[in-house]
């Protein structure tokens, strides 16, 4: 496993979906794009497989699409580094591919699933387990502190929307996230010989973060996502 000195295939997967997003949301046949390109149990029913593969790609808006971007830029950079191409595209997709497909059971035959959102939090969990520490300037924390937090407040949603209040978004597929983190687990495992000594070094990351938040809200009155009223 390694880098090649080709162009990052991450890369590939950042323009692919900023073309396709945008390809898709000038179309003037917004149904064609439902039919097509949105992957649901209703289009895998009718035949469409080949929606598994493009709702990776296309996504609901373009704040969405910058938002899953930045994400997939730190995770799917880190991760190149360490196994390859051929390794990242594999968790890539599958993450995706068993996130959608496991998500159907939660939701109705006719809803819409799109965006890479499912695939990068695959993409967290290997980089979680395998370089915790390794710093990103983009979100000024550790990758690994990033991607437990992401991982912590998307589960908390699944169980118990109440405790996050306002900014719990209906149209947001939670649970797909929550799967596609899961998905990573045993790649991160298989692929780092000190998973157990990096996942011990998140939860550290995670308790220091966390008491500083507690002592913001203790001291200032801050408000935080975990403290304060």
């Amino acid at each position: 496993m390694g880098q090649g000195s080709r162009l990052r295939s991450n890369y590939l997967l950042i323009l692919a979906c900023i073309g396709a997003t945008f390809w898709a949301l000038s179309t003037p046949d917004q149904q064609w794009v439902a039919d097509n390109l949105v992957f649901s149990q209703d289009n895998l029913l009718a035949g469409r497989v080949w929606t598994l593969v493009t709702a990776l790609f296309v996504h609901a808006s373009p704040l969405h699409v910058f938002g899953n971007m930045l994400f997939l830029f730190v995770f799917g950079n880190t991760l190149e580094k360490m196994v390859g191409r051929k390794y990242y595209l594999i968790v890539f997709f599958i993450g995706g591919f068993t996130a959608f497909l496991l998500s159907m059971a939660f939701f109705p035959p006719n809803e819409g699933m799109l965006g890479a959102s499912a695939a990068i939090f695959t993409l967290a969990a290997c980089v979680m387990l395998m370089r915790p520490l390794k710093f990103s300037w983009l979100f000024m924390a550790p990758q690994g502190l990033v991607a437990i937090i992401y991982f912590i407040y998307n589960a908390i949603i699944v169980t118990n929307p109440g405790l996050i209040g306002g900014n719990y978004d209906p149209n947001v597929a939670y649970i797909a996230h929550v799967i596609g983190f899961t998905v990573g687990i045993p790649f991160g495992i298989a692929w780092s010989d000190r998973w157990k000594r990096n996942l011990v070094i998140t939860l550290g990351l995670l308790a220091a973060y966390i008491a500083v938040l507690a002592t913001a809200s203790a001291l200032f009155g801050v408000q935080t996502p975990f403290f304060g009223v």
